[in-house]
């Protein structure tokens, strides 16, 4: 498609932004905009596959160097009536860093890239927005510390979208989400302010420019998840916990998904700590091989399970495929025509990926036929022999609810954690489009919200899910979604019909909408659905720090 290459910046505002953050760190050129016309938001990608391009291209994209630029840029966008969108690593998969009007700028915080202090008497660090998480994590690991928050996006993610996007890693259920590491935040507000969240004797200033009676004693979590609408996050101060000396990961294998999470619950009701739980559903489990090739890379018995070949949420295309030859092999053997299948699928090209995921309902009604297992890897880490401890208790319960795979599928999946990030083009490649959703529930309901899921989509797209993140009170469902159009407006019909219909089931089952992938543009509409009676708080929120409604506009609520 052709594309206007004329700025939408007029002469008089690029000189104003230039004047403030130096020509060379304004960006107005097309090739610039398009580059952040989407984060990694998946129907962002498919506009981008099909050509549609500039759909969310902002006018502008500035990039300052410390707070005090920000608060100029903010205080410039007041003035002008310009919408600003905050930008760190663009990792984000809701479209919570798009532009929904073409005046609006991108401040880009990624120069804001220092660790400002790492105390090991104190185990707190000081760290700018634009720090990425594995940067971060090589300078705590140098002084013997952690943070203990690893999203499998890690080499592409940075600390300021953890605080917006109110973020958990891997490890949550021993160290917590983002929201239980930080101690305070430095924010720029739409009115220009400076909040220092950190009220407390020692540090008065809490509201730079403003009486500190009119700030909240405790405002920290206010900004955390509200993805850059109240405020553009400058500087936070996290908790640390010293760099783990020992690591124990197991995996074991259920005969249903009701008796494994059965024993997550009990495991984590006994008060125990794990550092990593995660339970694979049956077709999760099923992508990794056939029992014989897994054994062999558990190194146990026939009967075993490793995880997924990524170890991830998303399969690539080959694993899919893989998978799909499997299911084909085990559901039809019995009519004598599974060998024929399987063979078809092996050689099967991108195109029979697409015309496979397009055809969801027959795969998915397979997929709960097929007699699978259900793989669970977990791990423990700490400094002493407490851990093996804790360990030896918690493996002992899981034995008395499945089969104990030794050591082999928890090295696998620590050694292939972040593999995620980098698993989704492919399937892109092949026509087909891929996206995961995050939801979370109490334990009497994860499985009746599980399949109200399921069904609600399964004659749109193929589905499977893991479970993790888990809490004495229950946990996180991370479904995964795959789906084919034969055009791109088909596509996006697909696509949208999903969401709309995902997310309502896990509306009407009682479940809450986002566990840490954010709110963004994908859920805001379902937002006032998940917090009864929350909208007008976040409108009174809004008045108060962001009165023209300049911040991040139309996401979180629409």
């Amino acid at each position: 498609m052709s594309l206007n290459p004329a700025p939408n910046l007029s002469a008089a505002m690029q000189r104003d932004l230039e004047a403030i953050v130096g020509a060379e760190w304004v960006r107005y050129q097309l090739p610039d905009r398009l580059a952040y016309d989407n984060d990694c938001w998946p129907r962002g990608i498919i506009l981008t596959r099909g050509r549609r391009l500039g759909v969310h291209r902002p006018s502008a994209v500035v990039q300052p160097a410390n707070e005090a630029e920000v608060v100029e840029l903010v205080r410039w966008a007041r003035k002008t009536g310009t919408p600003i969108i905050p930008f760190g690593a663009g990792s984000g998969v809701c479209g919570g860093t798009v532009a929904l009007d073409e005046r609006a700028i991108v401040i880009d915080l990624k120069r804001l890239d220092r660790l400002l202090e790492a105390d090991a008497e104190r185990l707190i660090m000081r760290a700018q927005p634009g720090l990425i998480g594995m940067n971060m994590e090589r300078a705590l690991n140098y002084r013997g510390l952690t943070l203990g928050h690893f999203p499998s996006s890690l080499y592409c993610s940075s600390v300021g979208g953890y605080l917006a996007a109110r973020s958990a890693g891997q490890y949550s259920s021993l160290y917590g989400k983002i929201e239980d590491m930080v101690v305070s935040m430095r924010v720029v507000t739409g009115r220009a302010d400076v909040i220092d969240s950190a009220a407390s004797v020692r540090r008065p200033g809490v509201w730079e420019g403003a009486a500190a009676e009119a700030m909240a004693p405790e405002s920290t979590q206010l900004f955390v998840g509200s993805e850059g609408t109240l405020g553009l996050i400058t500087e936070a101060t996290l908790r640390l916990q010293p760099l783990p000396s020992r690591q124990l990961y197991r995996g074991f294998q259920f005969p249903t998904l009701q008796g494994a999470l059965d024993a997550i619950r009990e495991l984590m009701q006994q008060g125990l700590r794990p550092a990593v739980v995660r339970l694979y559903d049956e077709f999760d489990s099923l992508i990794a091989g056939s029992g014989r090739k897994r054994a062999r890379k558990a190194n146990t018995s026939p009967v075993s399970t490793v995880p997924p070949a990524t170890a991830s949420p998303t399969p690539s295309a080959g694993e899919l495929l893989k998978g799909l030859g499997r299911l084909a092999k085990r559901t039809l053997g019995d009519l004598g025509v599974a060998a024929p299948v399987e063979r078809l699928v092996d050689r099967a090209s991108r195109e029979l990926l697409s015309r496979a995921v397009g055809q969801p309902l027959l795969i998915n009604r397979l997929a709960e036929r097929v007699p699978a297992q259900c793989l669970l890897v977990i791990g423990f880490e700490g400094h002493n022999e407490l851990i093996d401890a804790e360990a030896s208790f918690a493996f002992d319960l899981l034995g008395r609810y499945g089969v104990d795979l030794g050591e082999g599928p928890g090295k696998h999946w620590l050694k292939n954690r972040f593999s995620v990030s980098y698993k989704q083009s492919p399937m892109f490649d092949a026509g087909t489009f891929v996206d995961t959703m995050e939801v979370s529930t109490t334990w009497e309901n994860v499985l009746p919200l599980y399949e109200a899921v399921r069904r609600a989509v399964e004659r749109e797209v193929f589905i499977m899910a893991h479970f993790s993140h888990v809490y004495a009170e229950g946990c996180s469902i991370y479904f995964t979604f795959a789906g084919f159009g034969s055009d791109l407006d088909q596509t996006l019909r697909t696509y949208e019909l999903t969401w709309n219909r995902a997310l309502g089931a896990v509306a009407d089952a009682g479940g809450s909408i986002a566990h840490h992938h954010g709110v963004g543009r994908s859920k805001a509409a379902f937002t006032a659905r998940d917090h009864r009676g929350g909208e007008p708080l976040f409108k009174g929120l809004k008045s108060t720090y962001d009165p023209d409604g300049i911040l991040n506009p139309s996401k979180v609520y629409l």
